[in-house]
């Protein structure tokens, strides 16, 4: 039930923001509300994922160990962070964060980005050495050669890793919400 509407940008004043709000029911997990706003004037674009049901803060960790496990649904709220532990990476929340349901392969992909861009315009060699070995790790990983462990935390509790590999914990130092 996608609903699109059209306002003006907060950014540039123009009557070329488009809101859309969606719903989709994710399997083990519940029906989430998928919102964005992306102005084709300026570009400004946000975007938000909400669970239904309040959640509990959470931790969640998953091993990607086959390729069958890139094909996993991930859903991160604009709250959650995303870590690499073994990639010493991570995508925190903040300004301009997003939330996005996708799946492993994507959130990999969203890393690729960023480790392609320090490869091929750092300044120095150790900088752009370290992204290519992390680059070819995570080859490894999408071909099935290399197991990682990609970690969600998320004090909104509206994010997920929908497996039955996954492990969902509180998130440390979190009251559970009243």
């Amino acid at each position: 039930m996608e609903k699109v509407e059209h306002e003006t940008c907060p950014m540039c004043q123009a009557k070329t923001l488009t809101l859309i709000e969606d719903e989709q029911d994710i399997p083990y997990f519940g029906k989430i509300f998928i919102f964005s706003m992306n102005c084709s004037a300026c570009k400004y674009r946000v975007s938000d994922v909400e669970a239904e049901q309040m959640k509990d803060p959470c931790r969640i960790e998953f091993t990607v160990e086959n390729s069958k496990d890139l094909n996993v649904r991930i859903v991160r709220s604009s709250e959650g962070t995303i870590k690499i532990p073994s990639l010493k990476m991570s995508v925190e929340p903040g300004v301009g964060a997003e939330g996005f349901v996708s799946n492993v392969e994507g959130v990999l992909q969203r890393f690729k980005k960023i480790l392609e861009a320090e490869r091929d315009t750092a300044d120095e060699d150790d900088v752009r050495k370290k992204a290519k070995n992390l680059l070819k790790k995570l080859w490894k990983v999408e071909c099935g050669d290399e197991p990682l462990k990609i970690v969600i935390e998320d004090p909104s509790g509206n994010s997920a890793i929908v497996s039955e590999k996954a492990v969902l914990s509180q998130l440390k130092g979190s009251k559970k919400k009243e």
